[in-house]
């Protein structure tokens, strides 16, 4: 936790802030702070800044906090994902999150088993949770938007077009013949398949939609690899 990401309802008065639970544990498990000490602190969708200590028990910390900077600049980029196996879901919310991904569309897929939509890690709960982590890695404050999409065609002939408008829209799929863009300078659509890729039909609905079909090489990337290889390759997300 590079930054304790501070919700509403946090405040206990305009400059103050009370943490408790996994906030707590690590402030003081692993950051070993003490009172007087400073720490790293951001509002969620605010500013960042420095929290004071000012009180710490075993149940909570009370924080003074001075809100003054910027956080880092969200990518232009919206993330449009087959939705992933579970086990690798968690890692790839939070590494959107770390890596400015703010408008995250998961979608269905004739490879996605239908028992992925099951996961209790859809909930809203669990969404911001993982979002958090990511954002705490990163020390942004940005919350991402994650929207939910369980019928393919739906979603692609009815709104797909739309978010599509004014955007480079790319679809990463292997054996393409053209290479992923690097360095790009507009905002971008990013459409990423699940294990084992987006069928012929869907990709020629994808493109339909506006989509251009790009690859990375020869080799097969997970999903949980591919996303951070796609975005830090379009936006130079880690210069």
């Amino acid at each position: 936790m590079n930054l304790a990401l501070l919700f509403d309802e946090d405040f206990v008065a305009p400059n103050r802030v009370v943490l408790r639970g996994r906030r707590l544990e690590h402030i003081k498990s692993v950051l070993g702070t003490s009172v007087g000490d400073q720490l790293p602190v951001g509002r969620v969708n605010g500013l960042m800044g420095l929290g004071n200590v000012v009180e710490l028990t075993d149940s909570e910390v009370e924080l003074v906090v001075v809100l003054d900077q910027q956080p880092p600049a969200p990518l232009p980029l919206t993330l449009i994902l087959a939705m992933p196996r579970p086990k690798m879901f968690r890692r790839i919310l939070q590494t959107s999150a770390t890596m400015g991904v703010k408008d995250i569309w998961l979608i269905n897929s004739y490879k996605v088993e239908k028992s992925f939509w099951q996961t209790p890690l859809l909930s809203d709960e669990n969404l911001r949770e993982n979002l958090t982590l990511g954002l705490e890695q990163a020390k942004d404050t940005g919350m991402p938007r994650v929207h939910i999409r369980k019928l393919f065609k739906p979603f692609v002939e009815d709104e797909l077009p739309a978010l599509l408008k004014n955007k480079q829209a790319l679809v990463a799929h292997p054996g393409t013949s053209t290479v992923c863009p690097t360095h790009l300078n507009r905002a971008a659509a990013l459409c990423i398949g699940p294990e084992g890729g987006f069928t012929p039909y869907e990709v020629g609905k994808l493109k339909d939609a506006g989509c251009q079909s790009v690859h990375l090489g020869p080799r097969i990337l997970r999903v949980e690899t591919a996303v951070p290889v796609l975005v830090s390759r379009l936006f130079d997300a880690c210069l």
